[in-house]
């Protein structure tokens, strides 16, 4: 069967992957968008979101993300059901493989796979997810103004979300797993001499508890043995991220984390026709509307490419004058 050929290939869903499509379907590009795994992203398993612009009473992730897709559809975009488990960046077209059996070919290719957050693995981590258990506390916290909070982590990630969290929480209780932190000198410092965070050094995540709710957290020194339980409303997980890249490694250039590097100022990635938004480029700021603007850039600059392209071929071919 012969490969199908579009101009724009989108690869993932959630605020990056359905801008970029919205954007480029208004450019007449008949953007095709493959949702991958999980349509919609991390807002799909985010409750209440009320820090994006538009929504004055705020929105659940799921149906945000239901709007978005109804917006692109609306706007001409091609989405569809399906994970894309192969690609060739090393000519064009671009060649991309879809559930391990269609062969699409795209002039040019908009990635926006997004990350993933690493969790603990606890049964109740996953069983309170969205019930005080949360990987951001910038999303999550002004749900829990007033109240103590737990945070697990020890790198520059989690001395900033705890810095975040002790500005709206009466305590937060912060858990490290070793006897130091990964973080940089001047986190560390900050978060040391901020009164109403409290630091557990040697400390393991037994347990969180509460059925329906936080309700506290089980603890354990693993120097001492000794076990006790913190009462708190929220429990945040701030041990890091892996972006959704590997299907691109040895393809494109990615920092030691695995995001893939773009051009500053730009979505423009190491190979030529191919950009990348959203939090599979972004490590720093990873919000929903930093991922929809980085999704409105790659729209944009892959219309301008393809653009140029059109131009450069009609050059060659004599049609155009100079």
């Amino acid at each position: 069967m012969a490969a199908e050929h579009v101009k724009v290939l989108i690869i993932g869903s959630g605020p990056a992957g359905y801008t970029a499509a919205i954007y480029a379907a208004r450019a007449n590009l008949n953007p095709v968008l493959y949702q991958g795994l999980q349509p919609g992203g991390q807002l799909t398993i985010t409750t209440e979101v009320e820090n994006y612009p538009g929504y004055p009473d705020g929105v659940q992730g799921p149906e945000m993300m239901q709007d978005f897709e109804k917006q692109a559809r609306r706007m001409g975009a091609d989405i569809r059901f399906g994970i894309v488990t192969a690609v060739d960046l090393s000519k064009r077209p671009f060649r991309v493989i879809v559930d391990e059996e269609k062969e699409i070919t795209a002039d040019a290719l908009i990635i926006a796979t997004g990350a993933s957050a690493k969790w603990l693995g606890l049964e109740s981590e996953q069983r309170l997810n969205g019930r005080g258990v949360s990987a951001c506390a910038v999303c999550d916290g002004f749900f829990f103004r007033g109240k103590e909070v737990a945070i697990v982590g020890g790198g520059d990630t989690a001395c900033e979300e705890a810095l975040y969290l002790s500005k709206l929480c009466t305590q937060v209780h912060m858990l490290v797993r070793r006897d130091q932190m990964r973080a940089s000198q001047i986190m560390q410092e900050r978060v040391k001499h901020t009164p109403n965070i409290r630091i557990y050094w040697n400390t393991q995540t037994v347990d969180i508890l509460g059925e329906d709710k936080v309700e506290g957290v089980k603890i354990k020194n693993t120097v001492t043995g000794e076990e006790r339980v913190i009462p708190v409303s929220a429990f945040f997980v701030a041990i890091g991220h892996q972006p959704n890249s590997q299907l691109f490694a040895g393809q494109l250039d990615m920092d030691e984390n695995g995001y893939i590097r773009t051009r500053p100022g730009s979505t423009y990635t190491s190979v030529e026709g191919v950009f990348a938004c959203g939090d599979v480029q972004d490590k720093i700021y990873r919000q929903a509307v930093t991922a929809a603007g980085s999704g409105c850039m790659a729209a944009l600059d892959a219309e301008r490419y393809l653009s140029a392209q059109e131009h450069a071929r009609r050059k060659e071919a004599g049609s155009v004058v100079s």
